[in-house]
């Protein structure tokens, strides 16, 4: 990013950034106050112990293999969290060192709050006795290990518009694994994924605010990053994701086609968020914006309807793939 522009997008991070005590309370929970994993595991301290993992197990032993698959490819996409941590870290206007209770201090207490996903839900895949976790192990690292491009560059204005839509999918995600755990006579997970649901929700509500904020002092360049980061397409976390002897992001694809077949998360969901996002950040009536921004806007009000095009034609692939992730 060119020099002036990495200036002017400085200053727009420091003016939002002076009420960054605000937004922490108003978004975040007091670490007191938040659910911890071990609310919702066994306690391996009581007698009963062995006796609620056999029912955990046994509450686990119907679920479809899809839907397994699709849990520990959510797992490992929240296990990543130290790739996401150290992206936000080093986006325009983040500094841990000089400035630690700036936007660095935002960072760290989202991070704090997303560590506690991936926790519990390796903690109950282990418990369940569905999951090779070596292998589920060994994707998480290579995860890790890969990082991963989101498109954003440094720009806090493609990462807030990214960490927008990626919190709202991983809102979907979980929220539509505890609709189809309840389904599946597993009411224990599906409070589990609730939970998790819950809380991307209240951080999507966080970066879409961030979004307006910038909308209402830099129109024009916002529109610019969202139609940009639009045509790149939104790539999830996990993009990268493999297993042993598999090539990078090959897993990510079938990862992909469970979602697509159990209606976890799927083309349509891409566009709905899209649309609640030009409907949230009031897209079609944005002002003194510039040209170029006009026509920006202009193509970002029409995608939606291209995208349900290409939906129209696109099929769920049939094909089962055997994950070495499952047992």
């Amino acid at each position: 990013m060119e020099m002036a522009l990495s200036a002017a997008r400085l200053e727009v991070m420091q003016h939002i950034g002076k009420d960054i005590d605000g937004l922490i309370t108003e978004y975040l929970k007091p670490i007191e106050e938040n659910w911890q994993p071990t609310d919702f595991l066994p306690d391996s301290s009581k007698e009963n112990f062995f006796s609620e993992v056999k029912l955990l197990q046994e509450s686990c032993r119907e679920l479809p293999y899809d839907y397994i698959a699709v849990l520990i490819g959510d797992t490992i996409t929240e296990e990543a969290l130290p790739t996401y941590e150290s992206w936000l870290m080093d986006v325009i206007g983040v500094d841990q060192v000089n400035n630690p209770s700036g936007w660095a201090q935002w960072v760290r207490k989202w991070t704090a709050e997303e560590n506690r996903h991936g926790d519990l839900l390796n903690k109950y895949l282990y418990l369940s006795g569905r999951v090779n976790m070596r292998a589920l192990e060994v994707s998480t690292q290579y995860l890790i290990a890969d990082g991963f491009d989101i498109g954003t560059d440094r720009d806090p204005y493609r990462n807030f518009i990214y960490t927008s839509f990626q919190e709202l999918a991983t809102n979907v995600s979980h929220r539509r694994t505890a609709t189809l755990a309840k389904k599946f006579g597993n009411p224990h997970l599906s409070k589990i994924c609730g939970v998790i649901a819950a809380d991307e929700m209240r951080h999507a509500k966080a970066y879409k605010a961030f979004v307006t904020r910038i909308l209402e002092v830099d129109p024009s360049e916002l529109l610019l990053a969202l139609e940009d980061m639009m045509r790149k397409k939104i790539v999830m976390p996990a993009v990268f994701l493999r297993e042993t002897g598999v090539k990078m992001g090959d897993t990510f694809s079938h990862f992909s086609d469970a979602a697509q077949r159990l209606g976890v998360y799927t083309t349509n969901d891409y566009i709905e968020i899209l649309e609640s996002l030009l409907v949230d950040w009031k897209i079609d009536s944005v002002r003194d914006i510039n040209e170029k921004a006009e026509r920006s806007r202009d193509y970002l009000m029409a995608l939606p309807n291209r995208l349900k095009r290409v939906a129209d034609r696109t099929k769920v692939p049939e094909l089962a793939y055997e994950f070495s992730w499952i047992n």
